[in-house]
């Protein structure tokens, strides 16, 4: 049986790091960080990479698409706050710079940012030598945007009786490739490519135009990354609340199947490992599920708030 784990990825080695940094600094542990600029507004940032999601675009030569994936997971993070995307920065390192190569990455995450309404402001490139084998690169980057206080999403207002909505995603996203990447050969991974290097989806616009037209329906936002279900879902639900998903809710894509019988992992694995065609949640007042799905035409009511211990319960 293959595990998140045995695939090299220890999420609850990281957790205890997080878990460690929070002591040094308690305010850190939500999908992005809040910087207070005045009295009323607040930046919100993040920091993120692709993962060895770049791997599946050197087998399958494609790379103009891990750049929306670099902007995807830093602007979906920061809406996760209630925060409009402002700007992004870019981090590309390499052993040997492919210009080619470089050009169809960086064109990606100008189209990632057109896509989140934000500005590419600038990047850095980095050369070297030795470090990266062959045309092995790694991308990083960051966004900054920003929210007026009265409009922050922590979760804080998530009561027993709300709603939880998915949002479909486009595919694996940008996590759970490296177990991914042991569950199939490389001759799998090229059989599959398209679907495994279809980029992470882009929520913001959508996100925002709920703030625009339905001003604080939304209580609690949250990105399925790593970590998938359970470990996302618990950092917005207050200590006294469990989340209910319901997995028949949706159609699962047929990739995430096929990945879980290839790796014949259980359910609760893959569910805290990938996002099962679920790429962001928001938790909702059972009364605004209609309107908010009228702007939402693709969300999907996939669970229900009630009381407990802070967990997440897939069933």
């Amino acid at each position: 049986m293959l595990t998140y784990k045995k695939s090299g990825v220890d999420v609850d080695k990281a957790n205890s790091l997080v878990d460690w940094i929070k002591k040094l600094n308690p305010t850190i542990g939500g999908f992005s960080g809040l910087y207070p600029i005045d009295n009323n507004k607040f930046l919100s940032a993040s920091c993120d990479g692709v993962g060895t999601k770049l791997k599946v675009a050197h087998i399958s030569n494609k790379h103009d698409t891990v750049g929306i994936d670099l902007v995807a997971m830093n602007v979906n993070d920061v809406i996760c706050s209630g925060a409009k995307p402002l700007f992004f920065l870019d981090y590309f390192a390499c052993g040997k710079l492919d210009v080619n190569i470089a050009k169809q990455v960086i064109k990606g995450i100008k189209d990632g940012c057109d896509q989140a309404g934000c500005v590419l402001l600038g990047g850095e490139t980095a050369e070297m030598p030795s470090f990266y084998q062959g045309k092995d690169y790694d991308l990083a980057g960051f966004t900054v945007g920003i929210v007026e206080k009265k409009n922050i999403i922590d979760g804080s207002k998530i009561r027993k009786g709300d709603v939880i909505l998915g949002l479909p995603s486009s595919g694996l996203h940008s996590n759970g490739f490296s177990l991914v990447r042991k569950a199939f050969s490389e001759k799998e991974i090229k059989k599959y490519s398209k679907v495994l290097i279809t980029p992470t989806k882009i929520y913001v616009k959508e996100i925002l135009n709920i703030f625009q037209k339905m001003p604080n329906s939304i209580l609690g936002i949250c990105h399925i990354t790593g970590g998938g279900f359970y470990d996302n879902i618990v950092r917005i639900l207050p200590k006294n609340l469990n989340a209910i998903i319901d997995k028949d809710s949706w159609k699962i894509p047929e990739i995430f199947k096929i990945i879980q019988l290839k790796g014949r992992m259980s359910d609760r694995e893959i569910f805290r490992t990938l996002n099962m065609g679920i790429g962001m949640i928001l938790v909702v007042r059972d009364s605004n599920v209609s309107k908010i799905q009228k702007l939402l035409k693709d969300s999907i009511i996939i669970g229900r708030i009630e009381n407990g211990k802070s967990e997440v319960i897939v069933s």
